[in-house]
């Protein structure tokens, strides 16, 4: 749904009319229950980042009061934020969902991995992905992408075809007019689903705030030991941060975005709550992709590489 088709805010002369959030949230609701009406065994990605915390928001409503008919995944680099996986095992027991884990530490141990010279872990999560993906059958997989993100996310259909390899050609494309749908595969193929494509992230932040939607806590604004590293505000860690003439310092931050520590930036903030954080995204001219996240700035087309070999 273009900003041009969204339905206008409620008027006294049409009370009826939609809130743009409103259009958002129906369109979603919509892509998820056409999911379980089309698949035999979807699965949510969730990595407790906002946008999977938001689509798995709207999946609850979908289909409240029953239980969300889906089951979770979520790729562990090994390399995540503690507060980040603290929040993803408190949802899971609030709402008794089924939590899958595909570790890359694993496929490290094992051989099936080798660890990268930078320490990032973001790449080496295709693998496992698609590992988990074979193994447990999964026909169609959500992922909280959105077009605004990146440019090669901006290229993905809602219901996105991957072969058998897993992999996606941006040049096989479906068309998806009047919001028809087209979850047909072959064996061995899978779809990915996008339900929130044409979200903004400021879209993502106000719709956290009239839902009363909790978040980890690095979303706003806390005090962090960081050190400078390509233009950015890294956490020190394991992973192989800071390096001999890399000096942490204690800053005032908060992170847009969640990934892994190796390769997710902090911003300078004092944004302490939601609505400080929507004026603070309106006033940007950055997406959080773009300003935060290292591993999208290895090459011009790092994102629709990954994308390629099966990343979401």
């Amino acid at each position: 749904m273009t900003t041009a088709t969204r339905s206008p805010v409620a008027t006294e002369d049409d009370p009826y009319a939609l809130s743009h959030l409103d259009a958002l949230e129906a369109e979603s609701v919509h892509i998820l229950r056409e999911v379980a009406g089309e698949f035999e065994r979807p699965v949510i990605l969730f990595s407790g980042g906002k946008d999977s915390i938001v689509m798995l928001h709207l999946a609850l409503k979908a289909f409240h009061p029953a239980p969300v008919p889906f089951a979770l995944l979520h790729v562990d680099t090994g390399h995540n934020f503690p507060e980040v996986l603290a929040y993803r095992d408190r949802v899971v027991d609030r709402h008794r969902l089924r939590l899958h884990v595909a570790r890359v530490q694993d496929y490290l141990d094992d051989g099936r991995l080798r660890e990268r010279p930078d320490g990032t872990r973001n790449p080496l999560q295709t693998v496992p992905l698609l590992d988990a993906i074979e193994s447990h059958g999964f026909d169609a997989v959500f992922g909280g992408g959105r077009r605004d993100e990146e440019k090669a996310r901006a290229k993905e259909r809602v219901f996105s075809l991957r072969d058998e390899f897993g992999a996606w050609d941006p040049r096989h494309q479906r068309p998806e007019l009047w919001s028809l749908y087209n979850g047909r595969h072959a064996p061995g193929q899978h779809v990915r689903v996008f339900p929130l494509s044409d979200w903004t992230e400021l879209d993502v932040w106000q719709y956290i705030e009239r839902e009363g939607i909790e978040l980890p806590e690095i979303y706003y604004a806390h005090e962090r030991e960081v050190f400078r590293r390509g233009g950015m505000w890294l956490t020190a860690g394991a992973w192989g941060g800071p390096r001999e003439h890399e000096t942490p310092e204690r800053r005032l931050v908060r992170y847009r975005t969640v990934g892994d520590m190796s390769c997710t930036g902090a911003v300078e903030s004092t944004a302490a709550g939601n609505a400080e954080i929507i004026a603070e995204i309106a006033a940007s001219r950055l997406t959080e992709r773009g300003a935060t996240r290292a591993d999208d700035k290895l090459s011009e087309a790092a994102m629709e590489d990954r994308k390629r070999e099966g990343y979401f």
